[in-house]
């Protein structure tokens, strides 16, 4: 088994490498070569999370799992509040192949689904970017949207301001004009990306205008939520899978209310392979669910072993 470390991955693998794999991932899904197998999600108290998601990519000759959460106290530690740990087997034999730091590898992953659905769905002429959230994750947000669309400004809102600067210092870097905003300013963007915990919705429907592109990165379990249900409702929903979606993304509130019909609701996968057109008018209003699945964890970390191995890094060890 090879362990390839945190302190690796930034030199394997690349975000380009990234919005590579996970594409590569959904169209995979959408043709019925890879599944996820079921969430295993539990509370801890104090706002923690631990979990396992997991799944198997015939095409890709991928089985694994990835462990890890979410500990908000971690940011007092001085470490990232999302913490996780990859691990890959042989399809065949179950033998274990690899254990693959998952930090950075899901920062990558979840900022290349939100790219790819912008890149899909998103109009071609966005030019306003807008960032609810700023977060850890939210800069990873910020230079993946800026790859697949040419952006003329950034706004943002943040629960807490006094973390704003540090994204627009992001923004500076991309050659993007900032502004932090309140959330009603949020009508001016043409895209706009949630990232954040929130256990309840912060952008509402009059803070969208038609058109816009949403992608709603930050609902990965039952109780979450980023968005008001009468958007989710009135939207094109797209999704990574609806199983999870209806179960722990974004959309689980808008189908339990009975607003939001989860036959309605379809994968990003059908888009990448033309199975579903996607954007279907200028001021139609599109929505990413982006719940994150184990596939696309497995997808990345495969780049990681990959290069670790053409490059003689990382440890083996015997199992």
């Amino acid at each position: 088994m090879l362990i390839v470390p945190e302190a690796l991955i930034a030199d394997l693998v690349s975000p380009e490498d990234a919005f590579t794999a996970v594409e590569a991932t959904f169209a995979a899904m959408a043709r019925g070569e890879a599944y996820n197998f079921p969430v295993v999600r539990e509370a801890l108290g104090e706002g923690r999370q631990y979990g396992f998601k997991s799944g198997l990519d015939r095409s890709g000759q991928m089985l694994g799992v990835k462990a890890g959460g979410y500990f908000p106290g971690n940011a007092a530690k001085g470490i990232i509040n999302h913490q996780s740990t990859v691990f890959l087997f042989d399809p065949e034999t179950g033998r274990p192949t690899a254990m693959v730091g998952g930090g950075l590898l899901t920062a990558l992953r979840t900022a290349a689904a939100s790219a790819i659905s912008i890149d899909r769905l998103a109009r071609t002429d966005a030019k306003v970017l807008g960032m609810v959230g700023a977060g850890h994750q939210a800069g990873f947000q910020l230079r993946a949207a800026a790859r697949v669309r040419t952006f003329e400004k950034v706004i943002a809102w943040n629960l807490h301001p006094d973390m704003l600067p540090k994204l627009g210092a992001i923004a500076a870097e991309l050659g993007l004009p900032f502004e932090a905003v309140p959330l009603e300013r949020m009508v001016e963007a043409d895209v706009i990306i949630t990232i954040t915990s929130s256990p309840a919705a912060s952008l509402m429907a009059a803070h969208v205008s038609p058109g816009t592109h949403l992608a709603c990165m930050g609902t990965d379990t039952k109780g979450k939520q980023e968005v008001e249900v009468t958007l989710v409702a009135a939207a094109s929903v797209f999704t990574d899978e609806v199983a999870q979606s209806v179960s722990i993304g974004e959309a689980q509130h808008a189908v339990a209310d009975g607003s939001l019909d989860a036959t309605s609701i379809a994968s990003l996968g059908d888009v990448l392979i033309g199975r579903h057109p996607g954007r279907r008018a200028a001021a139609e209003v599109t929505l990413f669910d982006g719940t994150g699945v184990g596939l696309q964890d497995l997808a990345v970390a495969a780049v990681a072993v990959q290069r670790a191995l053409e490059r003689g890094i990382g440890t083996k060890v015997e199992v």
